[in-house]
């Protein structure tokens, strides 16, 4: 199915530095807004606590509710409503995650039937994270994004762009330095960020363009996405993690189909410049990438309205998500390309008229 005509020409690498701009721009507000917040964006999974869904029979409001906590000392509780219109269901969230609350469930359940009235109170679910574990959570979290990240540079290396070599010795200099930043301590944040920093400066030295355009596009996307968590005022859980991950996945795929036709045109045999191709493959695609990021929207919105508040963040996720990932194919990872081109092209042509 083509609902595009063949031969529209849209000049997108024309408009890559107003991209780059607005990019920036979205990354710098979304890791000022996830300063902003600081550890309050970590979800239970990752802060450790504890967290217990209540359902109301009438309607009530949060403040009534931290009323009848009290008498079990939760009063100062974060309370989120949950679910949809018309229902009264609550998130009750506190940092304490003592054993003494074995029996939590039912001292919050008599609390409040003393405000409420018996009967009118029904405690759905119970969860509880010590913060031991919600550390080690968040950092295998990241260290699951990261090498997410790092075999796909690998791959495309290797498979796409047939340097085997190169992809293996990237590789090994980022095994050895992540073991190195380890064992001297640093924290697994700013051990992804230095290994990060290193995956970007040996896809550029190796000259592996498509590894790089696809590296940087996805943490394009995932920035962006974890921005707008932070500034929706949503948690970052498990469940956005696996959402993230699903969302690499989506994204590189939208990548690697517009990198392979721009290297189909480059086997043509025309003599054109690469950033004349570069627009060119991706008018070629623009068709089959509405298609697809169309009906993915679709599917993932109805998640979003329909699906309720369990998977509420997950689809929340997933429409950024998507939308980024189409964005970042067209816009980040394509346009990289033609910043390469023309930094190693320029040093060809000088090395040629220096002989």
């Amino acid at each position: 199915m083509q609902f595009i005509k063949p031969d529209i020409n849209i000049n997108f690498v024309g408009r890559r530095k107003v991209a780059f701009i607005l990019s920036l721009g979205l990354i710098l507000i979304g890791l000022a807004a996830l300063v902003w917040r600081g550890t309050s964006i970590y979800g239970i999974d990752f802060a450790g606590g504890t967290i217990v869904q209540v359902r109301f029979n009438n309607p009530t409001s949060a403040d009534k509710i931290k009323d009848g906590l009290k008498s079990v000392g939760l009063d100062r509780s974060a309370i989120q409503r949950f679910g949809g219109e018309g229902e009264s269901v609550f998130l009750i969230r506190t940092d304490i995650s003592r054993s003494k609350l074995a029996n939590l469930s039912k001292e919050v359940k008599d609390s409040l039937e003393r405000t409420y009235g018996e009967d009118t109170v029904i405690i759905e679910r119970v969860e509880m994270v010590g913060p031991k574990v919600g550390e080690d959570l968040r950092q295998k979290a990241l260290l699951a994004i990261y090498y997410a990240l790092l075999f796909i540079a690998i791959y495309i290396s290797g498979r796409f762009e047939v340097k085997w070599m190169p992809a293996l010795v990237m590789a090994g200099v980022l095994l050895m330095g992540v073991y190195v930043l380890r064992a001297i301590g640093m924290s697994i944040p700013m051990l992804i960020l230095a290994a990060l920093a290193i995956t970007l400066v040996c896809c550029w030295f190796l000259q592996l363009k498509y590894a790089l355009g696809a590296v940087i596009a996805l943490i394009h996307d995932v920035m962006i996405t974890v921005g707008a968590f932070a500034l929706t005022n949503k948690e970052f859980d498990l469940t956005v993690v696996a959402a993230l991950l699903t969302i690499i996945g989506y994204s590189l795929n939208d990548t690697i189909i517009v990198f392979d036709r721009i290297r189909e045109n480059l086997r043509t045999g025309k003599r054109r410049e690469f950033a004349e191709v570069v627009n060119s493959s991706i008018n070629q695609t623009l068709s089959r990438t509405i298609l697809t990021s169309g009906t993915t929207l679709i599917v993932v919105t109805a998640l979003f309205i329909l699906g309720g508040g369990v998977i509420h963040d997950f689809a929340f996720a997933l429409i950024v998500g998507v939308l980024v990932g189409t964005y970042s194919s067209i816009f980040v990872a394509s346009p990289v390309l033609i910043v390469w081109e023309g930094r190693f092209a320029s040093s060809r042509v000088r090395l040629k008229a220096k002989r």
